[in-house]
């Protein structure tokens, strides 16, 4: 089989499995590129950067409590990850209200 012969194999293949998956799931067939974008912001402003500000404010006390000399700029550090953390809803909201 040549290089050529392969390459459209290769390409009927996957043309085949996007049209099974489309038949099978059309929500992500007509999925736009808007409402991709709304969920990738849900998911990071609603789960990802909460988790991720606690885990820094957890990671700020242990350094605290076990006397590191930089505890207190880690802990200004998480508090300041907490903000943007749990406010990043708001943020993204005033954003885009100012954009418009």
């Amino acid at each position: 089989m040549t290089l050529q012969n392969s390459r459209k194999t290769q390409m009927t293949i996957l043309l085949l499995i996007v049209g099974i998956v489309a038949l099978m799931a059309p929500d992500l067939a007509f999925a736009g590129l808007e409402s991709s974008l709304v969920g990738l912001k849900t998911k990071l402003t609603g789960v990802i950067l909460p988790v991720l500000a606690v885990i820094g404010m957890a990671i700020a006390a242990i350094s605290f409590f076990t006397g590191n000399p930089n505890a207190k700029s880690h802990m200004v550090y998480a508090i300041l990850g907490c903000i943007f953390g749990f406010g990043a809803q708001a943020i993204v909201d005033f954003i885009s209200q100012t954009v418009r």
